[in-house]
């Protein structure tokens, strides 16, 4: 035998010497396993078939080529027309059975939107937006009507919302009775209404909140077109604004009264912005307030005309308006018989607060130059951060510039101020009042220090 055999043979020995070893050792390589599934449940029957005419079962089996699971059908599911009474969902091995506890309408199409709720029972992978159509009539309604909901406020959108449509065509009906037609709006605000009837239809949207599916409290966002839709084979799609008449109650904080009165400073650790008032707050509620007893001098002790002082309705803040000068010190004289909170508890001693002014440097230089803006509609340009307007000026022109905006990154909007009282205001479903629009520019403007920023802007 050659060498080189020799050597093979020795190699092959080697190899299952050192394979008898690891499996001993329990290091034995096992397979892995196969690409996650990712793929939904596939409907096999339904049982009365999709699309079915001349129904009379209000009892619906949809069979599936998997064992699934159904995730809070009773939000997730929407059946058109609109039940009055809950429907029974239920789910057992592939099968999922919906029974309708109403008596079905006559010639009517119905439909069922189960959006995300039907999964599958191991990874979960949803079958999306399946509707499941049947008829009680000899045709299937096919008329279809979109749309668009924008939050009138900030020209911004909200998928919480749903789009409503009502037969009844009088103005109390949304407020009174559940609608015909509910449907989910999508992130960007759009909704579709599918196998529609002809005939004329109320459309709104709601934002609701006590799933009620009627319009019943001033704090709910609503929207409202201005007149009745026809549904036809070719329908414009409907752009709605929602607006609530009052906002929701901030959470209240129970009160804590200290036993002694002090201010903290409005502007800790910067300078007095010269666009805005100086504040000082207090953590008692003030019962008295002499504003003379508050007296602003400048850096030579001089009285400073035409500085007002003012309260806010908490009674725990208040401002100082002036025409500041800028890069300037300021002295404020507060008299210990100026101030006394509820508890008649007032400043230990008389204090003298100095402070001073941003000067222009410390600004931004803005210039923006608007094309397609409608002057006659009273725009108004919001400089917005946080969802909190930081600024607001009136526009009259098509160019607008200023030397004094407070730097930082801002989002941009523009009001249309009907009443030219220089805020947004909401609708009024009572009065046929739209709310006032905002537009949201997509970029942002960001405002360096002592510089130029310029922007054209496209409406």
């Amino acid at each position: 035998m050659s060498s080189k055999h020799i050597f093979f043979l020795f190699l092959v020995s080697l190899s299952y010497i050192i394979g008898i070893s690891n499996a001993g050792c329990g290091q034995v390589g096992m397979p892995t396993g196969g690409p996650k599934d990712s793929i939904p449940p596939r409907l096999v029957n339904a049982s009365p078939a999709l699309n079915s005419v001349n129904v009379k079962d209000n009892k619906i089996t949809l069979t599936f080529n998997e064992y699934v699971d159904l995730k809070e059908a009773q939000t997730n599911v929407l059946i058109s027309p609109l039940p009055k009474k809950q429907p029974s969902i239920d789910f057992k091995l592939k099968t999922v059975t919906v029974k309708l506890k109403d008596t079905l309408l006559p010639n009517t199409t119905y439909s069922i939107n189960f959006g995300s709720s039907i999964v599958d029972n191991n990874e979960g992978n949803p079958y999306k937006n399946f509707t499941y159509v049947f008829s009680t009539g000899n045709q299937i309604d096919s008329f279809t009507l979109s749309g668009k909901v924008i939050l009138a406020e900030n020209g911004k959108y909200d998928s919480t919302l749903i789009a409503m449509l009502y037969r009844k065509t009088d103005d109390s009906a949304v407020q009174k009775n559940k609608p015909d037609y509910v449907a989910r709006l999508s992130g960007d605000g759009s909704f579709t209404f599918v196998n529609l009837p002809a005939g004329n239809f109320n459309v709104y949207a709601l934002k609701d909140g006590d799933g009620g599916k009627n319009y019943n409290s001033k704090k709910e966002m609503f929207a409202f077109a201005d007149a009745p839709v026809s549904i036809s084979a070719n329908n414009e799609p409907v752009i709605l604004y929602a607006s609530a008449i009052e906002k929701e109650n901030a959470k209240t904080t129970k009160t804590v009264f200290n036993k002694r009165l002090v201010y903290t400073l409005g502007t800790v650790g910067q300078n007095q912005d010269l666009l805005r008032p100086f504040a000082l707050n207090f953590n008692n509620p003030l019962k008295k307030f002499e504003a003379d007893k508050l007296i602003l001098r400048d850096s030579n002790y001089k009285p400073v005309p035409a500085a007002s002082w003012t309260i806010d309705s908490s009674r725990t803040k208040i401002t100082l308006a002036a025409k500041w000068q800028e890069a300037t010190d300021y002295r404020i004289i507060i008299d210990t018989s100026a101030i006394i909170d509820s508890a008649n508890l007032h400043l230990t001693k008389a204090d003298t607060i100095r402070f001073t002014t941003k000067q222009q440097s410390d600004y931004g230089n803005v210039v923006l130059r608007f094309s397609n803006l409608d002057l006659a509609k009273h725009p108004v340009l919001q400089l917005v951060k946080n969802d909190v307007i930081e600024e607001s000026y009136p526009l009259t022109a098509m160019q607008w510039s200023s030397k004094f905006v407070t730097p930082g990154e801002y989002e941009i909007r523009i009001l249309y101020d009907d009443n030219k009282n220089g805020k947004w205001d909401p609708g009024n479903y009572s009065k046929k009042l739209q709310p006032e629009k905002v537009i949201t520019l997509k970029d942002k403007l960001a405002i360096k220090a002592d510089w130029d920023n310029e922007r054209d802007i496209k409406l």
